[in-house]
């Protein structure tokens, strides 16, 4: 057994490598691990059956927070452990990361949950070209008494469905531990979050990155006998703030569900109140359109165009191809925008500045009756808003190309 510190960097971290250490693995098994002395070391030896059977050399890193006997277990299993200070699960994979030798990366628990005897499917499909492969066991296996009938039947099922309605995914199990991808993903991936939600932002960079994924069915164990999961010795309020913070984590990384469409069709119903009733009132049928629709049309427009244009500027900052980045900046370049918003404003105050003149000609007292002028006006502010609106807008969106150019560097 060799020890050594990785330095200055961060001295809180220190590597553990076994005799047998493997010099150049294809694939890294990284694993957190707090106070799991009952399971470690049978999954030490899982691991190696699983990348036997696999065909492909192998290191297991296993990331130590524990006060039991984890780590030394680990170690004479023949594990890699790198010693961290507790500080939540998606930090423990954050500090890994510059210990990953291996060209891809498989990530999952350490309680034997999680069958990594049967980790081929990963390979395989990482070697056929996938960049971030999800395990399902929905698609697979899920032993009797290994997920309670809440996470089976409405957690799990109905955060999956969440996630797949805001990003037009396919996944069958976004909360399955056990999950592969490159280390070049893994890099791309930047991962931000310090806890449970770290298995979220996996899930939605990999949608917002345009990885190549892939999905294979797994094998889902109960506890061995005597362990208790981190859910059961956290309280049984656990498992529902790990799926609020779940949730948190998509809206987050996905609010322009929330903004550009709805957004869209508020504007467009908006409009096709406000418009036509400009010169003055309609009759559909039985009923008359007049100011007060015309002002809920306003109304409409005014919420309606902001919250677009703030989907639009969501979908720039997690564009990570750029493209939609791009083709958003060649729908709005600055100097045709900026005039363009210009002659609004101006037409718009011209439209308005009727309603004004004809209130300053009747001695500062409006009309007693409503007239073409009252529409117009209420058009002509609405032009005004909207010329303001995109103005700013535009230039935020150029603000995103600045702060953010290495994204849209690259081939148009």
């Amino acid at each position: 057994m060799n020890a050594r510190n990785v330095g200055p960097a961060d001295p809180a971290l220190e590597l553990l490598v076994p005799q047998n250490d493997c010099a150049e693995p294809e694939l890294s098994i990284v694993i957190p691990a707090l106070n799991e002395e009952i399971t470690i070391g049978e999954f030490v030896q899982w691991c190696h059956e699983g990348l036997a059977k696999a065909g492909v050399q192998g290191e297991i890193l296993i990331v130590d927070s524990s006060t039991d006997k984890t780590a030394q277990i680990a170690l004479a299993a023949g594990a890699r452990v790198l010693k961290a200070p507790k500080r939540g699960l998606g930090r423990a994979y954050i500090d890994s990361l510059p210990f990953i030798r291996g060209k891809y990366v498989l990530m999952g628990d350490c309680d034997c949950t999680y069958d990594f005897r049967e980790l081929k499917p990963f390979v395989d499909a990482l070697r056929g070209g996938a960049e971030y492969v999800m395990g399902s066991r929905f698609t697979g296996y899920i032993e009797p008494g290994a997920m309670p009938a809440t996470h089976r039947y409405f957690g799990t099922p109905g955060t999956t469905w969440v996630l797949n309605r805001i990003f037009k995914s396919k996944f069958t199990d976004i909360h399955c531990g056990m999950r592969g991808m490159t280390k070049d993903a893994l890099v791309r991936m930047d991962l931000q979050s310090q806890s449970w939600e770290y298995a979220s932002e996996l899930v939605l960079k990999s949608v917002h990155l345009k990885l190549r994924t892939a999905e294979v069915p797994i094998r889902f164990l109960k506890d061995k006998e005597g362990r208790l999961s981190h859910h059961r010795r956290m309280g049984w309020f656990s498992p529902w703030q790990a799926g609020w913070i779940n949730l948190k984590a998509m809206f987050v990384n996905g609010p322009d569900f929330f903004l550009y469409r709805p957004g869209m069709l508020l504007f467009a119903l908006g409009a096709l109140l406000l418009v036509p009733l400009s010169g003055g009132p309609i009759t559909v049928g039985p009923i008359t359109l007049s100011l007060y629709w015309q002002l809920l049309g306003l109304f409409l427009c005014t919420v309606g165009m902001p919250a677009m244009y703030l989907g639009i500027l969501a979908q720039a900052l997690f564009d990570y191809p750029s493209l939609r980045t791009r083709s958003w900046l060649a729908s709005f370049p600055y100097t045709r925008t900026t005039w363009l918003c210009v002659l609004a404003f101006l037409g718009g105050a011209a439209m308005a500045g009727a309603l004004v003149r004809e209130y300053v000609g009747l001695g500062y007292l409006l009309p007693d009756h409503l007239s073409s002028v009252n529409f117009l006006a209420v058009t002509g502010l609405w032009l005004m808003s909207s010329a303001f609106q995109t103005f700013t807008f535009m230039l935020l969106l150029h603000a995103v190309g600045v702060v953010l150019p290495t994204r849209l560097k690259g081939p148009a």
